[in-house]
C-alpha cells in the first residue's frame, strides 16, 4: 500500500505568513480538508489598533458565503415536500411582489437559488433588529427595479436570497437565524458559527480594515454595517475551520442535514455565466458557484463584507478537498489568488485559472456597439471614449449615493465582449475589473460588472 505524503504544515504556515504580509492583509485564517483531516492555520492580527493576534478560533464575517447556508435550509424544505423549487414564489409567499406583475407570477425558488430571477442585488434598507426584519425587507423590496426579466440571464441577487430566507421562516415557523442554528449549526457541531453580532461576543472576532489615503490598513469605522434582514444573503460569522466543516458535510453526503441526492443536485449546473472572472465562476448551481479546473469540477463561494472582510471557499469534491480563507482587509483577492493556486495544486492536483488581465498586446476592438448608459438599482454605468480610449464611469445613485466614490477607468479589450478596467479595487477583482457585455435572450443589451447585469437604457 502506497503511503500518502505527509502534509508540510510548516510550509503552508510560512506561505500564509509571507503572502499575507506581501499583500498588506492585517489578519487571515486558513483551513483545509485533505486526506479526511481538517487543518487550521492563522496569521497576523485581528485589528491593527489592538494588535490582538489572529488565531484559528477567530471569527470572521463570511459575507455572501451565507448564501450556501441558506440554500441548505431551502433544500431541506424541498426534501420534506414542503417546498417545490418550480412552483412560483407567490404560492408560498402571497405577499411577494416585484415592480413587474408578470415577473412576480413566474419567479420560482429555483431561479432565486441560481440567480436567474432577474431580481437585483444592491437594495440596502435597515428594517430593524426585530424578528420581523426579513418580512419587512421583502415588503419594502416590492418597488425595486429588476435587472432583467426572469429566466433571461444570470444576475447576482441579494434580494433573492432574502426572499428565500423569508420562505424558510414561513415554512418552518422559525426566524432564519433560529432555523440555521437548529437545523444546520447544531447538527453539524459548528460551535464557532453564528448569525447575530451579539452571538460573536464570546469569541475572538476580526475587525475589518480599509486603506487610508496613504494606503495603510486601518480599522473600519464600524465592525458591521449589515442590517439583520440581510442575513440570508450576507451574514454568517464563523471560523475558517467551521466553514470547512460545513463544506465537509456536503462531501460526506449531507452528514444528516441533507440527503446525498440533494447534495448532488445543489452542485449540478443550473446556468452558465457570461462573467467568468469576478468570482471565478464557470456556472451556478442551487446556491453553489461552480468551477471547472481543467476538467476537474469544483464548487464554492466568495464573500465580501462591507467593512473590508473577504472570505473564500473552494471545494474539489472528486478529490475530497475543501479550502477556506478568511481575511480582514488589504489585497485579499491577491492573497487568495496566490495562496489558493499553490494549495489547490498540491492538495487536489488542479490548476486554477490565472488572474484576469488583458494580453500584453490587446486586440483591436471597436467598443461603439456597446457605448451608452446602463442602469440597475443604485448604479449607473456609462460606456464611451475618452481621448480615443474606451472608458467607463461607474456611479452610485439613488439609495446607493455615497456608498463609494465614482469609479473612472479606461478599458482594455480582451475580446469583442470582454474588457478589463484598471483601478476597480479588491472589491471587484484581483488587479483588473472585468467588464463583460452580453445580449440577453430577449434582445436586451447589458453590461456585467460584479456578476450583476445592468440593462442598457440609453
Amino acid at each position: 500500500m502506497t503511503q500518502r505524503p505527509a502534509l508540510d504544515l510548516a510550509h503552508w504556515q510560512q506561505r500564509l505568513d509571507t503572502l499575507r504580509a506581501a499583500h498588506a492583509v492585517p489578519g487571515a485564517t486558513l483551513a483545509f480538508l485533505a486526506h479526511g483531516e481538517i487543518h487550521e492555520l492563522a496569521s497576523g492580527v485581528l485589528s491593527t489598533a489592538t494588535g490582538v493576534e489572529a488565531t484559528t478560533d477567530s471569527v470572521f464575517q463570511l459575507g455572501s458565503i451565507a448564501k450556501v447556508y441558506t440554500a441548505a435550509l431551502v433544500m431541506q424544505l424541498v426534501e420534506s415536500g414542503e417546498l417545490d423549487l418550480d412552483v412560483p414564489v407567490v404560492k408560498v409567499l402571497p405577499e411577494f411582489a416585484t415592480v413587474d406583475p408578470a415577473a412576480t407570477g413566474v419567479i420560482t425558488p429555483r431561479m432565486l437559488l441560481s440567480h436567474t430571477s432577474g431580481l437585483t442585488c444592491d437594495f440596502h434598507i435597515d428594517t430593524g433588529r426585530g424578528d420581523d426584519a426579513i418580512a419587512r425587507y421583502v415588503e419594502a423590496a416590492k418597488g425595486v427595479a429588476m435587472d432583467c426579466p426572469p429566466g433571461t440571464a444570470v444576475s447576482y441577487s441579494g434580494i433573492g436570497y432574502v426572499v428565500l430566507g423569508r420562505i424558510v421562516e414561513v415554512l418552518t415557523g422559525l426566524t432564519w437565524d433560529q432555523a440555521l442554528r437548529e437545523r444546520v449549526f447544531a447538527p453539524l457541531g459548528l460551535a464557532h458559527t453564528m448569525t447575530l453580532p451579539e452571538e460573536a461576543l464570546p469569541f475572538r472576532v476580526a475587525m475589518g480594515h480599509l486603506a487610508g489615503e496613504d494606503g495603510t490598513q486601518t480599522p473600519a469605522p464600524a465592525w458591521d454595517l449589515m442590517p439583520r434582514a440581510a442575513g440570508p444573503g450576507a451574514r454568517v460569522l464563523a471560523t475558517a475551520g467551521d466553514v470547512v466543516r460545513y463544506a465537509k458535510a456536503h462531501l460526506d453526503g449531507g452528514a444528516g442535514i441533507l440527503r446525498p441526492e440533494t447534495v448532488s443536485a445543489m452542485r449540478a449546473r443550473e446556468t452558465d455565466v457570461p462573467d467568468k472572472w469576478t468570482v471565478s465562476a464557470d456556472g451556478w448551481g442551487l446556491g453553489w458557484t461552480l468551477y471547472d479546473w481543467d476538467g476537474v469540477p469544483g464548487h464554492g463561494h466568495d464573500g465580501a463584507a462591507a467593512t473590508g472582510q473577504y472570505a473564500f471557499l473552494r471545494v474539489a469534491p472528486t478529490k475530497g478537498v475543501a479550502v477556506a480563507l478568511l481575511t480582514n482587509g488589504g489585497a485579499s483577492r491577491l492573497l487568495y489568488a496566490d495562496l489558493l493556486r499553490e494549495l489547490m495544486a498540491e492538495l487536489a492536483g488542479v490548476t486554477m485559472p490565472p488572474p484576469f488581465a488583458p494580453a500584453a498586446e490587446p486586440p483591436a476592438v471597436d467598443i461603439t456597439p456597446w457605448t451608452g448608459t446602463y442602469k440597475r438599482e443604485g448604479v449607473v454605468i456609462t460606456i464611451g471614449e475618452r481621448n480615443g480610449t474606451p472608458h467607463l464611469t461607474y456611479a452610485f445613485v439613488d439609495g446607493m449615493v455615497g456608498y463609494s466614490p465614482d469609479l473612472e477607468m479606461d478599458l482594455v479589450p480582451l475580446s469583442e465582449t470582454v474588457f478589463a478596467g484598471a483601478g476597480g479595487g479588491s472589491s471587484f477583482a484581483e488587479d483588473w475589473m472585468p467588464v463583460v457585455f452580453a445580449t440577453l435572450s430577449d434582445g436586451t443589451r447589458c453590461a456585467y460588472i460584479g456578476m450583476r447585469a445592468a440593462p442598457k437604457v440609453a
